[in-house]
């Protein structure tokens, strides 16, 4: 059996939106699946009950605490030793659940991929990805999207790697195209971080690098399928993307791409790099994106994405 552990209090809209989420994930995920739920287990069964579904087509685990938005992610993870963020992550480094989401406090997810289930041996720093849609009509990876600010031009290598495992495995793309975001096309464009990492990337054989590509060419689909940045830039791209997507909307405007933009379509972003697969869902998640959300993980975990990891940094 396949389970895949979801904090049933994290989000803005709590317990309501994640369970309402996973009521409608129930039916979408695969037979062999089961969704555990973690958190305040009278208000889980209340929401099951308005929405007709019984307790019995989920696990729950009952937790007392909740890590807030506003919490010391760090001191708050060990404090709230029964909140549903610290238990969920101690059935996921157990084994207990094969996968953990969550759109609670992305601070307290980081800290309980980093110290409850580790990086992966080799992996510098662990990364957070997201799935940009492309006129081509097939995602395209973008990694780092927030996590790390500042990245040598190791760590950006590494995001190579990482992010063209990734898009085999999960998206489904032969040799992925690896290229790094630049400002211009020609090996000699860029800063100093730009121009190393371009040359460490080139020399990586066990991925398909395609050299710089420039932000007009993020959507386009027709020249990389990962796109290496770090996290300060990533994450620009990302919100940039986001309020675009919330004009077009305001405008009427609307098609398979724009839709596509929407993040309730994508659910969450997995934490790259670590040993178990962790997705990290928007703090106002809707029960629509807290359902792409779990069907997200459970792709990670079906795909094994993270033993694919582990194998390529301890060869």
């Amino acid at each position: 059996m396949l389970k895949i552990g979801v904090d049933a209090m994290g989000g803005d809209f709590a317990p309501e939106a994640a369970v309402k989420g996973a009521v409608m994930a129930l039916d979408a995920v695969g037979a062999e699946s089961r969704i555990v739920l973690f958190g305040d287990e009278a208000r889980i069964r209340a929401v099951l009950a308005g929405e007709g579904c019984s307790a019995e087509r989920f696990d729950i685990v009952p937790t007392t605490e909740v890590i807030e938005m506003g919490d010391h992610p760090a001191k708050a993870f060990q404090a709230k030793a029964d909140s549903s963020i610290t238990v969920g992550f101690g059935h996921l480094a157990k084994g207990a659940i094969h996968g953990f989401a969550s759109a609670g406090s992305t601070g307290a997810m980081m800290v309980g991929s980093m110290y409850a289930v580790k990086p992966i041996e080799g992996v510098i720093r662990p990364t957070i990805s997201s799935l940009v849609p492309t006129a081509a009509g097939r995602p395209a990876l973008l990694l780092d999207v927030g996590l790390n600010v500042d990245c040598k031009p190791e760590v950006l290598a590494q995001y190579g790697l990482i992010g063209s495992i990734f898009a085999e495995s999960v998206l489904g793309i032969a040799s992925p195209r690896v290229a790094i975001l630049n400002i211009g096309e020609e090996e000699t464009k860029g800063n100093a971080q730009a121009k190393a990492a371009h040359d460490l990337l080139r020399e990586e054989k066990r991925i398909n690098f395609v050299g710089n590509v420039e932000g007009s060419h993020i959507f386009s689909g027709k020249v990389a399928d990962v796109i290496v940045c770090d996290g300060f830039v990533g994450n620009t791209v990302l919100k940039m993307a986001e309020g675009l997507y919330r004009i077009n909307k305001a405008l009427g405007g609307g098609n398979a791409f724009w839709d596509a933009m929407n993040y309730e379509n994508v659910g969450g972003t997995p934490v790259l790099g670590v040993n178990a697969p962790v997705v990290i869902g928007h703090g106002c998640s809707s029960p629509l994106a807290i359902k792409n959300m779990i069907l997200t993980t459970e792709r990670c975990i079906r795909t094994e994405v993270t033993a694919k990891l582990q194998r390529a940094f301890n060869s």
